[in-house]
């Protein structure tokens, strides 16, 4: 990489101050919490929403996989009802909080459970979008990548295990607010915002059962 001209510093810092200036005055939402440090400013915008599989049974309990089947890996019977309304959520649903996925990511592999892709299957048809779920856990930081150069918003439906490092494969494990491990909730989503280089967090409920805090 080339050296920067001798004295570039001072001016590096200016322009550096010039554009975050905007999002100084700007503040950040009452339930946002303020950006982190995150890739070099010319990084691509992003939009990434994170959710984890819906109910699994409890232990004893048996869960079916899409053909009736009993299956350990499948969701339980709350769980598939949280699957069917998860479409709710987004566009074109009249009753929409979030933004409308352009790519859907779930957790995949031979050794994976169901419950992820279970989890957006219905979302998929209603956006007529396909389930990108050729990643493992334990392979965050290529999922990180994929998810990054998709098409935006993406939405990655996850192991809770596995969220923590996909967080931080994405670079945004810094940001204020964001909790060291996926709290013991279904009900959950987690929105990632990357503008000029920064990452914002705002944790969001998604209300589509009774019992949903």
């Amino acid at each position: 990489m080339p050296h920067a001209p001798t004295g570039s510093g001072p001016r590096r810092r200016s322009v550096l101050a010039a554009a975050l200036a905007p999002l100084a005055a700007a503040g950040c939402a009452a339930e946002e919490h303020p950006p982190a440090p995150g890739p070099p400013a010319g990084a691509r915008d992003a939009l990434v929403m994170v959710i984890r599989h819906a109910e699994k049974p409890f232990a004893g309990d048996t869960a079916e996989d899409d053909e009736g089947v009993e299956h350990p890996g499948s969701l339980s019977g709350r769980g598939l009802r949280r699957a069917e309304e998860l479409p709710r959520l987004f566009p074109p649903s009249a009753r929409s909080s979030l933004p409308r996925p352009a790519a859907v990511f779930a957790a995949g592999g031979k050794a994976a459970p169901e419950r992820c892709g279970q989890t957006v299957a219905a979302l998929a048809t209603a956006l007529r979008t396909p389930v990108r779920a050729g990643f493992a856990v334990g392979a965050e930081p290529v999922l990180a990548r994929a998810v990054l150069a998709a098409p935006m918003p993406a939405l990655v439906c996850w192991e809770p295990a596995g969220i923590p490092r996909l967080v931080r494969a994405l670079g945004a494990h810094q940001v204020v607010g964001v909790p060291a491990a996926w709290p013991d909730r279904y009900d959950l989503v987690w929105m990632f915002t990357r503008r000029q280089g920064l990452w914002s967090f705002r944790e969001l409920p998604q209300n589509l059962l009774p019992g949903d805090a």
